[in-house]
């Protein structure tokens, strides 16, 4: 069995990295930043303690989903921001280079400016607006100075095992005949067991480098709360609402990329894993009831 040691294994994506791998030829070490039931207490922004578990484990490789992504409280929580976004990652890029493991990170759309009306391939400039986006990038740095083996996968707009904006717009279902969603940010919505699925397949791979890892299709975070209610029979109505009217009715919001599609152009360039569409991907998540 190769070991696996996976971080933020209490998450959305870590929950499905375990669906996923049962049964294949990988055992994982479940880490998050609390010790529970079979998850062990590890602390990214440690390097002691992370090299100290690394030499220990030996890990075929590490998966690394540990993630600071409240994205409005970071803009007052910079240097937490940058410790888990940022130094935890190089933390994880040196140790596995020492005992020999790839390393497979997740990033985020959030790493660009988000100014344009056309889907970003993994060659694009990078611009981040928010400290999220900022920390995330610098996090990106870090894994390719310090890691010689590694994956850098960005996704966005995930769902699955946990809080999400599908979980959000159910619940708000249940009180609102009619909820305010933002029209004017687009992005790909992408279930954390379709992503999950990609990882999987790169993992055995010596196909390294920058990926991004998405389900195809794109859509407003307005359209996608419309086919929520659609496929779960909700009536609630959706009414579209520009950013700048968010915010006003949020002030404490922070800026975030109005044009985040991401273009999964290396994996079409270098392989042939394709993602589902996000509309298949949702109308599974429900029809599942994972919720």
């Amino acid at each position: 069995m190769k070991k696996i040691l996976l971080t933020g294994s209490d998450g959305q994506l870590g929950r499905a990295m375990n669906i996923e791998l049962a049964g294949t030829e990988y055992e994982i070490f479940n880490t998050d930043i609390f010790e529970r039931d079979d998850i062990h207490a590890l602390d990214i922004t440690d390097l002691p303690k992370v090299m100290e578990l690394m030499k220990e484990l030996k890990p075929y490789a590490v998966v690394n989903c540990a993630a600071y992504t409240a994205v409005d409280a970071q803009e007052k929580d910079v240097d937490r921001s940058y410790m888990i976004n940022a130094i935890g990652p190089r933390n994880l890029a040196i140790a596995s280079r020492e005992t020999g493991a790839k390393l497979l990170h997740i990033s985020t759309d959030y790493v660009f400016k988000g100014d344009r009306n056309k889907p970003y391939n993994e060659f694009d400039k990078t611009g981040p607006v928010s400290t999220y986006g900022r920390t995330k990038l610098q996090g990106e740095k870090f894994v390719k100075a310090f890691a010689d083996r590694y994956f850098i996968v960005r996704t966005a707009w995930l769902y699955g095992d946990g809080k999400n904006f599908v979980r959000t717009m159910l619940r708000l279902s249940e009180s609102h005949d009619e909820v305010s969603v933002v029209c004017d940010q687009m992005g790909n919505p992408t279930s954390s067991k379709s992503l999950a699925k990609a990882l999987h397949y790169l993992l055995p791979t010596d196909n390294y480098g920058l990926f991004h890892g998405t389900c195809e299709g794109e859509c407003s975070w307005a359209d996608f709360a419309e086919k929520i209610f659609e496929l779960a029979g909700k009536e609630t109505r959706v009414k579209h609402i520009t950013t700048e009217e968010y915010k006003k009715m949020n002030p404490e919001s922070t800026d975030r990329p109005a044009f985040s599609m991401l273009d999964n152009y290396m994996l079409r360039l270098t392989g042939d894993f394709r993602f589902d569409h996000w509309e298949d991907a949702i109308r599974e998540y429900l029809w599942k009831k994972t919720l």
